[in-house]
């Protein structure tokens, strides 16, 4: 017969026995977090310069550069500056460049957009002479040059997408024609993808690609854009063209389309709120997938920042992994020449 707390003790060096087995037969994931030489050897997902490309605004004329108030860090700036920024580019081994023109000349039907001596097809011409290797893509879209701020032609208070094809066209040839290594139209209007491409191989452009923003939402974190582009609306809004914020079954449809009128890289725009559209177009899509990290992302963790609310390099890093993890192959982003340092120092 047992004595008084025997069968206690037992049942206690039982359990003790069974908690030892179970713990050493544990799967720990810790063993492979436990120093950062493990962390870099089974990382899933990286970021490198390579990956990023820096959007430049460049304005005609030969003034100074003009800061954007808006965007800590972020200047207007004419063709012979924007040599020093490609410059270090270069350096710094980003993926390219991404060119929004400022016209000293607007008008209704945004007709600076395609003049061979308009800013954006200077700046191509002096960039890729200085550095050639350097990849430009230059946005293609109406809205930086209209009197009205709208990304086409207006017919009343209506915006004409299917009348504005054309133009923006002609405008992308000119780039072409330049030396741009894409273009990339950003107005989201239907078809303007197959009459660009169109266009582009009728002028011996064939070998020219699209970047696409094929899933560009009607965001209200363009705000910033607007004061560096210089191109706030004088009425109406984008909502007509541009996706609905709710939706993401829609932004598969319009992949599909751009797809299928043969854009070679398509664009989510924004990033950050949108990385299930990231991840849900890079399932479906056969072709790399950009994302462009906006104004607005970039203003509030540089606003955060200025505050000491946030720690900007560790923000600004985890940021651009989140959309690579969610499946972006390459992202337009301004912290483009700041990240790329501190990438290259791990």
């Amino acid at each position: 017969m047992a004595k008084p707390g025997e069968t206690f003790e037992t049942d206690r060096q039982t359990l003790e026995i069974e908690e030892r087995e179970m713990t050493e037969s544990m799967d720990r994931p810790q063993r492979l977090r436990q120093n950062a030489r493990w962390r870099a050897l089974v990382r899933e997902t990286t970021v490198q310069p390579s990956d990023l490309v820096w959007p430049l605004f460049v304005k005609a004329g030969s003034e100074r550069p003009t800061p954007v108030t808006s965007m800590p860090g972020v200047e207007q700036r004419c063709v012979d500056d924007v040599l020093e920024l490609a410059e270090r580019a270069e350096a710094l081994g980003l993926g390219g460049l991404l060119l929004f023109g400022i016209p000293d000349h607007k008008d209704e039907r945004g007709s600076s957009a395609w003049d061979p001596d308009g800013p954006v097809p200077a700046a191509i011409r002096a960039i890729k002479k200085a550095t050639p290797e350097l990849l430009v893509w230059a946005d293609v879209c109406l809205c930086e040059y209209t009197s009205h701020g709208h990304c086409g032609l207006l017919d009343g208070e209506r915006i004409d997408g299917d009348a504005t094809l054309p133009l923006l066209a002609r405008a992308a040839v000119e780039y072409a024609r330049a030396g741009a290594d894409a273009v990339a139209p950003s107005d989201m209007f239907d078809g303007r993808v197959a009459h660009i491409r169109e266009a582009l191989d009728e002028e011996d452009f064939s070998m020219t690609p699209i970047v696409s923003y094929a899933v560009k939402y009607a965001s209200s974190l363009y705000g910033p854009f607007r004061d560096a582009a210089g191109s706030s609306l004088v009425h109406g809004d984008r909502r007509s063209h541009q996706m609905d914020p709710a939706n993401a079954r829609e932004a598969l449809r319009e992949a599909w389309l751009d797809s299928a009128e043969d854009a070679d890289v398509l664009m989510v725009k924004p990033a950050s709120y949108y990385l299930d559209v990231i991840s849900a177009v890079r399932r479906s899509a056969d072709r790399p997938v950009a994302a462009y990290q906006v104004s607005g992302e970039y203003s509030m963790i540089k606003a955060a920042a200025a505050n000491g609310w946030l720690d900007e390099r560790a923000v600004a890093v985890e940021s651009l992994l989140a959309i690579r993890r969610a499946g972006a192959d390459c992202i337009v982003t301004y912290f483009a020449p700041d990240v790329a340092p501190w990438l290259l120092e791990g």
